[in-house]
């Protein structure tokens, strides 16, 4: 197989693995996850479930609509997590009397006996990345941001085909 040189060492720098922030947030992503399936598993959730019920301790009651707003999620992947909870006895889906079309998730009796496991395991994950508090709020911080901007770029992209 023949190896193409780039043109001139600035193209060559910008295609370097390790200058790449896709790259990198893909790794940590992947290390992460990795991370916490153990620990998870003896909750009895996936990584993903996990998020589910983080959104669901931090404001019980959510509708799904709600719930894939706050974990950037599809419905179309949203629910198969909520009827995997479901069957596993940690949350409840009930229709709104008002709107029939809108689903609420609640939180079982089991799902808020995992919430203290929940409370220890971050605390040591936190110990894990050895990141204080302040760290972790600032990188937070900046991936919002990195959020925001891609969510926005996301959003002009089909009026710019439009055009």
């Amino acid at each position: 197989m023949q190896q193409h040189e780039p043109r001139d060492s600035s193209e060559s720098v910008a295609l370097l693995l390790e200058n790449q922030l896709c790259f990198g947030l893909y790794a940590a992503s992947h290390a992460m996850t990795k991370a916490y399936r153990g620990r998870l598993k003896l909750l009895g959730l996936t990584y993903p479930q996990y998020l589910v019920m983080l959104a669901l301790w931090e404001k019980d009651g959510r509708t799904v609509s709600e719930l894939g707003q706050s974990l950037c999620l599809d419905s179309g992947t949203l629910s198969p997590l909520l009827k995997r909870l479901e069957a596993s006895g940690l949350v409840l889906k009930t229709r709104l009397a008002g709107d029939e079309r809108q689903v609420e998730i609640s939180l079982t009796a089991r799902a808020d006996a995992l919430r203290q496991p929940a409370i220890e395991m971050r605390k040591e994950m936190v110990k894990l990345i050895g990141m204080s508090d302040q760290s972790i709020h600032s990188m937070r911080a900046e991936l919002n941001q990195l959020i925001t901007a891609l969510a926005l770029d996301h959003a002009e992209k089909p009026a710019e085909r439009a055009a």
